[in-house]
């Protein structure tokens, strides 16, 4: 009894530790549990232990494992740490397609779940059934308990998708706000100069591109699949650098990032993407893999003839022995790989980076800034405590922050603006902000294409690549990266 009294007493303080630190006195309500499993058992909870039947035994004893392995990866999930796996190039080549990783939930603090009921070792969908993996009720205000440390600038960092929080199921890839705004330009094609127009008839204009859009998405399902909204913590998870910090003024000039108006280091492996021709003949795999430019990273546009005059105009126009177009190569390329590209004069002809017009719509996808991925801002981001004037010239950079992240009814009515139902020359934000980019520039959907990412969407900091695998090649063909095994992300990069 005393060896019951002693189990029972540390349990117990493990546990209050457990509350303290969490800051959720809910779980008193297991603590008459606790006491009965160590002390009064008036519950028999082996009863599965002295069954007749075998099979009862067998069945159960399999069930218990199960339940206590699920209980237990549901909490290390939740508080300490999860596997996650590079599924983009948009971190090469700091982290690479095919890195698993740890990923630290203690490094800045693990979120108390927003929706506490779903299933370990999934985000939103359970494989096969294909149906949520989540219950909905009930959901938990935004919490994060004491971390290690707070997101520094350069950290590489896990996330939740921002523009995660509607999502057509047949093209989850894709951002829903991004998508909506290209089907109604679809719907309505750009006719109109809108730098000609007043502000609220400018935002009337993108207004009719978003609805119209998304109507569109809304009326066929059999295209683009049924619409659903996911809570913050069952959103996808991203991972990118973070490059601005709350109440750091941002821009991009010629590919390099100013922070608060002075030159930040870029990443050592930082990539660019750029159309290289060579003198005629095609780039050996060899030297592909010597580079470290994946398969899927690999693009020949001589193939195609209707990508010729558009490489003429970038001037790629040597052309071979037989007077057709050198081949020409579409790949991303770090500063290094540039260089050994560039000295080798008998393979390589031409290199020009991609032009600006490849930039796509850019954040905020409501306003016509004129900037491009490689001439970007400045853009402000938004600090918990600090109040911003509010005017129709700035209210598309920040209105998600105050109406989707913040949870504020807005309005616009004429040139005036309401939120929560109030007139409004100002906001005063109420959580912290990041600005999150690929070290893969012109590969990396991220911060300029869907803007900031709240303080309650971080996830946690990948500390630890425990394998790494290549897709392109065979498991008697260099598969393993033995190289990358049980490296420290910070280590990488």
């Amino acid at each position: 009894m005393k060896k019951n009294w002693i189990k029972f007493a540390i349990v117990t303080v493990l546990y209050l530790a457990f509350l303290v630190w969490v800051q959720s006195w809910w779980g008193l309500l297991v603590l008459p549990f606790i006491y009965d499993a160590y002390i009064s058992r008036k519950i028999n909870w082996g009863w599965w232990r002295t069954a007749k039947n075998a099979m009862v035994r067998g069945v159960m004893s399999w069930v218990d494992a199960i339940v206590f392995a699920l209980v237990a990866v549901y909490f290390v999930n939740l508080y300490i740490f999860q596997n996650y796996q590079i599924p983009s190039s948009s971190l090469e080549k700091s982290l690479l397609v095919g890195d698993f990783l740890y990923v630290s939930k203690m490094s800045y603090g693990p979120r108390v779940p927003n929706t506490p009921l779903s299933m370990p070792l999934t985000q939103h969908t359970l494989p096969i059934l294909n149906c949520k993996s989540y219950i909905e009720w009930p959901q938990w205000k935004y919490k994060r308990v004491a971390g290690l440390g707070e997101v520094k600038r350069g950290d590489i960092v896990v996330f939740n998708f921002p523009a995660g929080d509607t999502v057509a199921l047949n093209r989850q890839a894709e951002d829903f706000y991004s998508l909506a705004y290209r089907e109604g330009h679809r719907v309505y094609p750009r006719t109109l100069n809108l730098d000609s127009l007043p502000l609220d008839q400018q935002r009337a204009v993108y207004d009719l591109y978003y609805n119209a859009g998304r109507n569109l998405i809304l009326s066929n399902p059999q295209v683009y699949g049924r619409v659903v909204t996911r809570p913050v913590d069952r959103r996808e998870n991203y991972v990118k650098r973070c490059i601005g910090l709350p109440g750091d003024t941002l821009q991009i000039r010629d590919t390099q990032v100013y922070i608060n108006g002075k030159l930040t280091q870029s990443p050592k492996e930082m990539q660019l993407n750029y159309f290289v021709q060579t003198t005629g003949p095609l780039i050996p795999e060899s030297m592909f893999r010597e580079l470290g430019i994946s398969q899927d990273d690999q693009m020949l546009m001589t193939g195609d003839p209707a990508w010729e005059p558009g490489l003429i105009d970038l001037g790629l126009t040597h052309r071979d022995d037989q007077g057709r177009l050198a081949p020409v190569y579409h790949l991303p390329l770090t500063q290094q790989m540039h260089l050994a590209l560039a000295g080798n004069k008998k393979l390589v002809s031409h290199i020009v980076m991609e032009p600006e017009e490849y930039s796509g719509d850019l954040y905020p996808l409501n306003m016509h800034t004129g900037w491009t991925r490689n001439d970007y801002g400045p853009i402000w981001i938004p600090r918990r405590g600090a109040t911003i004037d509010l005017t129709l010239a700035n209210l598309p950079l920040y209105e998600r922050c105050i109406r989707a992240y913040e949870g504020n009814s807005l309005e616009v009515k004429g040139s005036e603006i309401y939120i929560n139902g109030e007139k409004a020359d100002s906001y005063t934000f109420q959580m912290d902000y990041y600005w999150m980019m690929g070290d893969n520039r012109h590969n990396s959907a991220d911060s300029r294409y869907w803007g900031f990412v709240p303080e309650d969407h971080v996830v946690g900091k990948p500390i630890l690549v425990w394998l790494s695998l290549d897709k392109d090649r065979g498991w008697l063909d260099g598969k393993i990266r033995w190289n990358r095994l049980f490296k420290w992300v910070d280590d990488i990069h």
